[in-house]
């Protein structure tokens, strides 16, 4: 596939072949799509089953896809809400909220995304693991995934205003968090 490929023709090639069309869409949204999701439940494993659950529901309903945003917001937005949908549930059957928050922490400690030689790092993912999970999802979007507050609004439903509120939040948040935690 050619990396110039737009979402217009990822689309059409779905829905006219969809062998063809879902290969065209792997390649240009698995990797984008795991590390979001994967910034969020923070577990490769469980950043690997919702990855393979949003590619399920994208193809189940890509026939009732009508454009109204662009494809990649629509495929963040289910993105998040399965990477949120997986951490209210482990937070709810696991473990009582106010403890949930050490116990994502135990996870960053358990997995080898972060660089554990680097202190600030480590604490910077704690920090963001920290954030009530709408803000989690907007600092990532912004920070790591650099979509504009109109984008980030359609994948959070929310507002652009609500979007860069909930983004100034996250980042005051972290930013105490870092400087309490040093």
């Amino acid at each position: 596939m050619n990396s110039k490929t737009t979402d217009k023709e990822i689309l059409h090639a779905l829905k006219t072949d969809i062998q063809r069309g879902f290969g065209m869409f792997m390649q240009r949204y698995r990797e984008p799509v795991y590390w979001h999701v994967r910034r969020l439940v923070v577990s490769h494993d469980d950043a690997e089953d919702v990855t393979q659950e949003v590619f399920v529901r994208v193809l189940r309903s890509v026939e009732k896809f009508r454009a109204e945003c662009s494809l990649t917001s629509w495929v963040y937005r289910i993105a998040t809400n399965e990477a949120l949908r997986l951490i209210n549930s482990k937070r709810s059957d696991t473990c009582p909220i106010d403890t949930a928050p050490a116990k994502v922490i135990g996870n960053i400690e358990a997995d080898n995304y972060v660089d554990f030689d680097d202190a600030i790092a480590v604490k910077f993912q704690q920090a963001i693991h920290s954030l009530p999970p709408k803000q989690q999802a907007t600092f990532n979007l912004r920070y790591y995934d650099e979509l504009d507050y109109e984008e980030i609004a359609e994948i959070t439903q929310s507002t652009p205003a609500s979007a860069k509120a909930n983004y100034h939040m996250a980042k005051q948040k972290i930013e105490t968090y870092m400087n309490n935690k040093i």
